[in-house]
């Protein structure tokens, strides 16, 4: 059965693509959950249309998410924390602290784009990625001192 993706369906595809799936999925999921719809002569020209318009706001999110970059990128964020013997942390500093630090300085960043391989268990620098819309990443420079 050939459907138009309404919405981004991970392993599927994108808003907008059209794509040959299972009957049983697209009657069972796909189509219940409004994620896509069937594909025909007049659903084809409804889905150009709509085509323009997710280009268009991918356009803005994305010069929005540059803006953004562009500012966060080298800022340094200064997180006190309590530091026993040999500079280690009693606890860790994660990904919310650190989106708790953004939110301080006035930039909302979700604390799921923040990219931090292990949380921070030491005192010290370390370098930050965030990863935005659109595939735009910034890089912050987090600084753990003693409480």
């Amino acid at each position: 059965m050939k459907v138009i993706l309404q919405k981004d369906v991970p392993a599927l595809g994108d808003a907008g693509d059209i794509k040959e799936v299972a009957e049983g999925y697209a009657r069972n999921y796909l189509l219940p959950n409004r994620l896509v719809i069937v594909a025909n002569e007049s659903s084809r020209k409804a889905i150009e249309h709509q085509k323009k318009l997710i280009k268009i706001k991918k356009d803005k999110r994305k010069k929005a998410s540059e803006g953004i970059a562009g500012s966060i990128s080298g800022l340094e964020i200064t997180i006190p924390a309590q530091v026993g013997e040999e500079g280690k942390l009693f606890g860790s500093i994660t990904t919310m602290d650190i989106a708790k630090q953004l939110k301080e300085k006035g930039f909302t960043v979700d604390k799921r784009k923040i990219q931090l391989d292990a949380p921070i268990r030491q005192e010290g620098e370390y370098t930050v990625s965030i990863k935005l819309d659109e595939g735009i990443n910034a890089s912050v420079k987090v600084i753990v001192v003693k409480e």
